[in-house]
Parts: C-alpha cells; structure tokens; sequence
C-alpha cells in the first residue's frame, strides 16, 4: 500500500508538473513524510549540488514490547534541470550516510525483562524530483532512498523515502 501512495504521488508530479512553474531558492526547512518521518534540512552548496540533513524519531510497542529509534543521515544531491516538464522543475541523485540509534525492550511478568539495543551504520542512495512553488515559500519533493546497512540488522533496505514539504529561506 505504501508502495502504491508513493508511486503514485511520483507519477502526479511527472504529469501534473506542466501546470506549475517553479523557481529555485537556497535552503528549506520542513517535514520528510514517508518512512521513516523526518525533520529536513536541505541546502545548495551551488547551483545544482545541495545538501539534505534529515533527524527522525519513532518509538511504537505492543503488549509487553517497545521499540525506540533516534536517527540522522545526511544525502548529498546533484539536481538536474527538467524544464521541458516546467520551468525550474527538477530531479535529483545522490548519496549520504545514516546512523541510527535504537533500543528494544520486552517486559512481562511471567517471561521477565529482556532489554538490547544498539547502532545502525546505513549507506543511502536518493533519486527523485524536486519543485519550488513561484508564488509560496513552499519546497516539495519526492524521493526514494534504499539503503544499506553494515552494523546489526544489516542488509538492504528498499523502503524509505516519501514526500517532503518544506518551507523555503532564501532566493
């Protein structure tokens, strides 16, 4: 289900995005919404390279389980003109690296307490598209990042990414 929403947005950007016009600006600040949910940061160091920081939460349970993560990563992206689909529309490709900090903790009276954590080290990939609104301080973009993680529950991941709505700061 999630695949199919995120597919699905990337698909309306494509064949909506010639109604819009867009322009660039310099740095956003807003919410990554997708998996997992982030604060972001996203600067240009030029005018086709930028720099997204992203910091995430999450902590969930069940019964006698809980689960809580800490994360941050960092995605370095070269921004690519799309202008035959609007004007300053853009995609982007790129790579960064995550860490992630996590503890799991399982308490029942009968079992007793058992209580692990750790740290993730993950490689990131991105690929996606990028629009700023022309008349809104407003910054949106769709991507996906699989990732590959080396330290405890290692392996690739193929499911992150999501839509970012972020307000911009600068022209």
């Amino acid at each position: 289900m999630k695949k199919s929403i995120t597919l699905g947005l990337f698909l309306a950007f494509c064949l909506f995005g010639t109604a819009l016009s867009a322009q660039n600006y310099k740095s956003a600040i807003g919410l990554r919404l997708g998996y997992p949910w982030a604060f972001s940061y996203k600067t240009f160091i030029n005018e086709s390279h930028a720099i997204e920081a992203t910091a995430n939460f999450r902590t969930w349970g069940y019964l006698y389980y809980r689960y809580t993560r800490l994360g941050v990563a960092a995605t370095y992206q070269v921004h690519n003109d799309l202008s035959s689909v609007a004007e300053g529309f853009q995609w982007y490709y790129g790579g960064g690296v995550g860490v992630g900090f996590y503890r799991y903790n399982y308490d029942d009276v009968f079992v007793g307490t058992e209580s692990s954590g750790g740290v993730g080290v993950n490689l990131i990939g991105a690929i996606g598209l990028d629009y700023k609104f022309a008349d809104i301080p407003l910054n949106l973009s769709l991507d996906w990042q699989p990732n590959f993680g080396f330290i405890r529950n290692g392996g690739f991941g193929y499911d992150n990414g999501g839509l970012a709505v972020r307000y911009t700061l600068g022209e």
